[in-house]
């Protein structure tokens, strides 16, 4: 696990850098491309290869929702869900027919009988005695 940024290799590094970079040529004006991140690296007292920088540029530009949307979503905008919420006033008929046939496809497990068999210590079930040689 790594617990400082001096434990980081040199590529490590280097690809941290790149993201940050790209997190903040995100947040300005115009295109976002290799040289643009360079320079922020630059500026920032790091070093970025242009082959690394092209690269990171390449992955921002495709993101589907532009960077700050694809990468940044505002709080509240994403990540795992909390709990269910309270029932609300109208609407979402089907999310609740939903919920429902989760509700009756866990009962029909719970339910499921798995029959007789033997006990965990090779006797008929309910037979008293057990077996083996413990």
């Amino acid at each position: 696990m790594i617990t400082s940024i001096a434990d980081l290799s040199d590529t490590q590094k280097e690809e941290m850098v790149a993201s940050l970079a790209v997190l903040l040529a995100g947040l300005g004006e115009g295109d976002v491309d290799g040289d643009k991140l360079v320079a922020i690296a630059e500026a920032s007292g790091n070093t970025l290869s242009s082959g690394i920088a092209a690269l990171f540029a390449s992955v921002a530009t495709k993101a589907p929702k532009g960077i700050t949307e694809s990468y940044m979503p505002s709080p509240g905008g994403g990540g795992g869900g909390g709990g269910g919420g309270g029932g609300s006033g109208g609407g979402g008929g089907e999310a609740a027919a939903a919920a429902e046939e989760v509700k009756e496809e866990v009962k029909e497990e719970e339910e499921m009988d798995l029959g007789g068999g033997m006990d965990m210590f090779g006797g008929e079930e309910g037979g008293g005695g057990g077996g083996g040689d413990y």
